[in-house]
């Protein structure tokens, strides 16, 4: 394999922007820092991974939110009786999202940033519609996010699922990506293989493993709640599995950023229907990570 090029980039400061009443900016410019890209080529997959202090502060309360697909859920439309509305939410932001560390299966909790995060994604989520139940991975980034938002949904008791955690990296977990090759050259080969059926050393599984394991937990949900309109929190991995589900034939570039909103009808026949991804319109007075770290085919 061939050596991991790091490139550091000086961003110059940017100056603001003349007053004008009708224009709002999608991001607010932070104080110059020296971004440290780092850029992997491989397949299908491109990561650019910068160091923790690379956030995004959200769009404006009046400019359309640049991660948000038109159909979006901020109205809410009554639920069909013969389908299940599933709102599938990534867990808010971690310490080891920043540092660009693997998570996998391992238990790490959210930071204060995340928790702003799930309050914020609670808040939108309250205003849009009677949610019946609220499902969770049992990783702690990922319950406490849902606990979160059923603070501001009710008070609703999250539903514990193992089947909803992140996909286990084997040798992988712990690691920062950025040092994963040298660390464990294998596991990191395994990886980065094209191979759905691939799995990683140390007892992680394959794309396929975790694509049957999540699928069907989301189809047993929906079964449980037809006519209702459900939240399901899980991890990045994990939803990226469920959109191939529902878009076999269309491979979605776009990231999955903490607490992302990704909705999902699900109805008889096996019939999944994408209806909103990668929605963080309600990150508008929060700061998140414009990298996604975990939410691009790094799993966390």
């Amino acid at each position: 394999m061939s050596a991991l090029r790091t490139r550091s980039i000086l961003v110059p400061p940017v100056p603001p922007p003349p007053p004008s009443s009708s224009s709002s900016s999608f991001s607010s410019s932070r104080s110059p820092r020296t971004l440290s890209l780092l850029s992997l080529r491989l397949g299908l997959a491109t990561w650019f991974i910068a160091p923790r202090r690379s956030r995004t502060q959200g769009a404006g309360p009046n400019s359309e939110p640049a991660m948000s697909d038109s159909n979006s859920s901020a109205q809410s439309v009554p639920i069909g009786v013969d389908y299940a509305e599933i709102v599938v939410v990534r867990h808010g932001e971690t310490e080891w999202n920043a540092d660009g560390r693997i998570q996998g299966h391992l238990d790490v909790e959210l930071n204060e940033i995340g928790r702003q995060q799930a309050t914020a994604v609670g808040e939108r989520l309250s205003r849009e519609g009677k949610i019946s139940a609220i499902y969770s991975s049992d990783l702690k980034r990922a319950f406490e996010t849902a606990n979160l938002i059923a603070t501001a949904c009710g008070g609703l008791e999250v539903i514990k699922d193992s089947d909803l955690r992140e996909r286990n990296l084997g040798d992988l977990q712990g690691l920062q990506l950025r040092a994963a090759a040298s660390v464990s050259p294998e596991a990191y080969k395994a990886f980065l293989s094209h191979k759905t059926d691939q799995e990683i050393p140390g007892g992680g599984e394959s794309i396929d493993q975790l694509y049957r394991r999540c699928t069907a937990c989301l189809q047993n949900i929906s079964v449980k709640h037809k006519g209702e309109r459900i939240v399901v929190v899980t991890h990045g991995g994990v939803i990226r599995s469920l959109n191939r589900r529902a878009c076999p034939n269309k491979r979605s570039g776009r990231k999955v950023l903490n607490t992302s909103v990704n909705i999902f009808h699900l109805s008889d026949g096996d019939n999944w229907v994408l209806k909103s991804w990668g929605d963080v319109s309600h990150l508008s007075q929060t700061e998140h990570l414009s990298t996604g770290f975990g939410g691009d085919r790094t799993s966390g």
